[in-house]
């Protein structure tokens, strides 16, 4: 259970609760409430899960501050990533200059870096378990600087593409090391908007790295754009060194106030010993008459936390090898695999916009310029910005409504509410684009519409989905990333190889429809999860998932 109980309490307070409550506690499933005689470590009104150590430099306890200092690392850091890498598609016709190669060619640039991205996290997953993260994201910023120097010096198509492998190795991170660290430092409360957060700024990167690489090309070369991306990448490394600490922690066998007597016992009883420097109190219930240990966060980080190279964990490098296979384990699992595949197909829907508005919008009748086409892209980026706002509090209101209703136990399966206006803007931007660009509508209707509603989508089913995955077996959770960006990836690359040859041959309303179809039909099957995803979860309570690699 992700409360972060000790062992030896664990069975024994699980079987309480069971009891009391009348329902099995599954992985996955939360009591976000005091029970009986079992009192948890509060903010405000809500129950922290997992609940935080006593110890200040946990990333838990660390103070707002830090946490956004940490949270505005990992968005530049990302965003630093996702700029590059699909930005060709605006200067597609400068490569096709420049080398003599065709369409498909040049998007192979952009197919060949999403391959590799997905794949190189089978590397770097084992490297933020065994060091921590922040030597992880370190070294991935070093390969990107060296990968952009590279873009922007490359002399020929195959120096080039050898540039877009070391992108694809160095980028990696972007798709696992964020959602490592909202698990690591954030409440499963504020996981939904967190998880949105990053998937925004993630999804931004990709949507507006083709507008600047547009207008750049157009004005001072397409090598200038790649010059900017080594210095947004070099920005990234230096602030990461001074503002971004190490956000790994070991297990957390925090003591329960159970059956409290006279004030704080338990959790509080640990407070002098370790020398405590949150603010914690105990209230006591004019209601209950019991103990609630309410915690304000005002720890921040150590300085080995800042170390540049983090301490060797002997017992994670020894999982090394079941970290590498787990990610293949994971597609047995039902859930898993449904994220991923949503994930994926979520995902699919940026992929459409990025390999085909140079073949759409730069022919007749529309004939835009490099930067123009870029500039399309705005239409998916307010979509984009609107689901920051509304998914991830959305999934995590219906989350606390329909905890409040299940008498204060929380499922993940709850968040799985808020997909539907996510679902139907999928289809209906789907549609606009492929009709839009089959009929050769205004820009305005394809681009403000159907890329618009496209871009609603990627955030909000990607963190929706991810994020009820990572709920139901948070000990994994670089895993089931690796898991679904393989997937997505793969996918990916298959889109970027064969697409537009498919829109040449059928036109755009085929292509583009049946990918649709299919991020419907994956979308769908949340209603079965909804109904039954708790017995799944229950089949799987003593697997390894549920278990430190």
């Amino acid at each position: 259970m992700e409360q972060g109980w000790s062992t030896s309490d664990e069975t024994a307070v699980r079987h309480e609760l069971e009891e009391t409550l009348h329902t099995a506690l599954f992985p996955g499933t939360e009591v976000m409430t005091d029970v009986g005689g079992v009192h948890f470590k509060h903010s405000g009104k809500t129950v922290l899960v997992p609940q935080p150590t006593d110890d200040p430099s946990d990333p838990l306890n660390w103070s707002f501050m830090w946490k956004m200092l940490s949270m505005a690392g990992m968005i530049i850091t990302t965003f630093s990533w996702t700029i590059g890498p699909l930005a060709i598609s605006s200067q597609v016709p400068y490569y096709m200059a420049e080398w003599d190669r065709s369409l498909p060619d040049v998007i192979q640039f952009i197919g060949v870096s999403i391959l590799v991205l997905g794949f190189s996290n089978f590397i770097w997953v084992p490297i933020g378990r065994a060091y921590g993260r922040r030597p992880m994201a370190l070294l991935a910023n070093i390969l990107n600087v060296a990968s952009m120097i590279w873009r922007a010096e490359a002399k020929s198509y195959g120096s080039f593409m050898g540039a877009c492998v070391l992108t694809g190795i160095a980028c990696g991170p972007s798709e696992t090391l964020p959602g490592m660290l909202v698990a690591d430092f954030m409440f499963l409360h504020q996981r939904g908007f967190y998880m949105s957060l990053y998937l925004w700024i993630g999804w931004t990167g990709t949507l507006i790295g083709p507008v600047i690489a547009g207008v750049m090309s157009d004005n001072y070369g397409w090598r200038s754009f790649w010059w900017l991306c080594t210095a947004v990448a070099v920005f990234s490394t230096v602030y990461q060194i001074f503002l971004m600490p190490e956000t790994r922690w070991g297990d957390r066998h925090v003591p329960i106030v159970h059956e409290p007597v006279d004030g704080i016992s338990g959790a509080g009883a640990a407070e002098g010993k370790n020398e405590l420097r949150l603010e914690e109190t105990a209230q006591q219930s004019a209601e209950t008459g019991t103990n609630e240990i309410v915690i304000k966060m005002t720890g921040k980080p150590n300085k080995a936390q800042f170390s540049l190279w983090g301490k060797f964990d002997k017992a994670s490098a020894k999982g090394t090898l079941s970290a590498l296979i787990m990610p293949f384990r994971l597609f047995a699992y039902p859930i898993v695999l449904w994220s991923s595949f949503v994930f994926a197909w979520a995902a699919s829907m940026l992929v459409i916009i990025n390999v085909t508005q140079s073949q759409a919008f730069g022919g007749p009748p529309w004939s835009m310029s490099p930067a123009d086409v870029g500039y399309t892209n705005f239409g998916a980026v307010v979509g984009v910005a609107i689901s920051l706002v509304v998914a991830g509090p959305l999934s995590d209101w219906v989350s606390a409504w329909l905890t409040r209703r299940n008498k204060g136990i929380r499922e993940p399966e709850m968040r799985l509410v808020a997909l539907l206006p996510f679902t139907v803007s999928c289809l209906l931007g789907g549609i606009l684009v492929a009709v839009g660009y089959q009929h050769q509508w205004s820009w305005e209707g394809i681009v403000i519409g159907g890329y618009a509603l496209l871009g609603l989508v990627l955030p909000a089913l990607s963190a929706i989905s991810l994020t009820y995955s990572i709920d139901s077996y948070k000990p994994v959770a670089g895993e089931i990333l690796v898991a679904a960006t393989v997937v997505k990836n793969l996918w990916a690359y298959g889109m970027t190889k064969y697409f537009n040859n498919w829109i040449s041959d059928v036109g755009y309303i085929e292509p583009i429809m049946v990918d649709t179809a299919l991020a419907i039909c994956f979308v769908s099957l949340a209603i079965p999860l909804f109904l039954f995803g708790k017995r799944l979860r229950g089949w799987t309570k003593n697997s390894p998932a549920h278990r430190e690699i």
